[in-house]
């Protein structure tokens, strides 16, 4: 039986150990399992953040091992190996494709009732893995998706329109990678669309500043990775943002990965698309509108997972 107020997290590395502190901040949980092939290491971490417990709200948080998942509510998947500098987050898929394929089976043969939410990269790739190999319905294996890359395009557009960022509506879709779509079309700010709020701003070469700031979207975690080595902060709050979605059955729309069947006329690629977030996983794809060149765009980005998938013969 899933205890609605369990968290499992299978990977102790840097967005492990981030995540996990972050969901004990945020009070979502009364119990949270860190699983990891070095032992030693999620014992680690489930002491470190004990030991702070008396300035938080009550929890247990121990070292475990896979018998000790059946339960959760959600199993968050963070173990990879990590992105180096110069590398691209689909130069991972092999090693991380591999390292997931000993991670869902253990999972897989326990039944497992609950929601796999893969955070990972390349996040598309091993949740298109991950939804293959566990035998779970869709709803239930989806991955974060573009949602960092989402909140770095509020952030930036925030910090350019000095506006707060969390008026703004807009979207990054498809792959949380190289090929990403921001979707200038419909996005607004505070019902304005963001073209009229630009001007409003003072603000008129369009073309150019969007170019820029997609840009700054796309390279944010290259740039981070050659001054400190690794992310970690922003997806960490991220996959609490979604945890939150689910435990709190909020229906949340946000861009997460899932396996396309027939959405956007897409179908066997697995990447980011809007989606109604509940106790239950995915609602419901939103069919958020999108230019022509916007959906040329994310049939490209599509291509470039099936494509990669079918090196690794997922497809």
């Amino acid at each position: 039986m899933i205890n609605s107020r369990k968290v499992a997290i299978v990977g102790c590395g840097m967005v492990g150990a981030a995540t996990a502190y972050t969901l004990m901040q945020h009070g979502l949980f009364s119990e949270m399992v860190l699983v990891d092939v070095d032992r030693n290491r999620a014992e680690g971490e489930a002491m470190d953040i004990n030991h702070g417990m008396t300035f938080a709200a009550p929890m247990d948080i121990y070292a475990g091992s896979y018998d000790d998942v059946t339960d959760a509510a959600i199993i968050v998947v963070t173990a990879g190996a990590g992105q180096k500098p110069g590398e691209t987050r689909l130069d991972l898929v092999k090693k991380n494709a591999g390292i997931l394929r000993s991670i869902i089976p253990e999972i897989a043969k326990r039944d497992y009732e609950g929601i796999l939410l893969i955070v990972a990269n390349p996040v598309d790739i091993l949740t298109h893995v991950a939804q293959k190999m566990s035998g779970l319905p869709r709803n239930r294996v989806f991955g974060s998706g573009t949602v960092l890359d989402t909140a770095r395009l509020k952030f930036l557009l925030g910090r350019h329109l000095d506006v707060d960022n969390r008026n703004i509506e807009a979207y990054i879709i498809g792959e949380h990678g190289d090929s990403e779509i921001p979707v200038w079309s419909s996005a607004s700010v505070g019902g304005v669309s963001i073209h009229d709020f630009c001007e409003m701003r003072g603000f008129y070469n369009h073309e150019k500043a969007m170019e820029q700031i997609a840009d700054s979207v796309k390279n944010s975690a290259y740039e981070i990775i050659e001054k400190k080595k690794a992310t970690y902060y922003g997806i960490a709050m991220g996959v609490q943002r979604i945890c939150s979605a689910i435990v709190r059955d909020e229906k949340s729309i946000l861009p997460v990965s899932i396996y396309l069947n027939g959405e956007f006329g897409l179908t066997g690629a697995t990447l980011s698309l809007p989606a109604i977030v509940g106790k239950d996983g995915i609602e419901k794809i939103v069919p958020i509108s999108l230019s022509e060149g916007e959906q040329k765009a994310l049939a490209r980005s599509a291509q470039i997972l099936k494509d990669t998938v079918a090196t690794i013969g997922m497809a």
